[in-house]
């Protein structure tokens, strides 16, 4: 995967923008950051809860690591070159519906599955 293909995946998300903070690329839905990438567009960190990243870490040690400082918390950082694009879209999906305000999610899921 590529940088711009996980900015487009993140920012088609309702209601998210990019910000930069602290040097990088912050993903954010109201003001709430559920993904970061690093400054040179190799590495990013996904908001997941603690079960997933243990999976994920066990599953794909080539595409996922422990990032610090973050990673204490949930987040899961990924080697963008080394994942795959559809279980990044669905990571991202996640963070943002954990992110997100519950009836930005509720809408959300209503035009997913076609009941507007």
């Amino acid at each position: 995967m590529r940088a711009s293909t996980f900015r487009t995946i993140a920012l088609s998300l309702p209601e998210a923008e990019e910000r930069e903070t602290w040097g990088e690329a912050t993903f954010r839905v109201r003001d709430k950051i559920f993904a970061m990438m690093g400054t040179d567009g190799k590495r990013a960190s996904i908001k997941t809860p603690k079960e997933e990243q243990a999976a994920l870490l066990a599953s794909d040690p080539d595409a996922f690591f422990y990032p610090g400082y973050v990673g204490v918390h949930g987040w899961t950082g990924v080697v963008l070159r080394a994942a795959d694009s559809q279980e990044i879209r669905e990571l991202l999906t996640e963070a943002w519906r954990m992110t997100a305000p519950k009836r930005s999610v509720k809408a959300f899921d209503a035009l997913r599955d076609g009941v507007a």
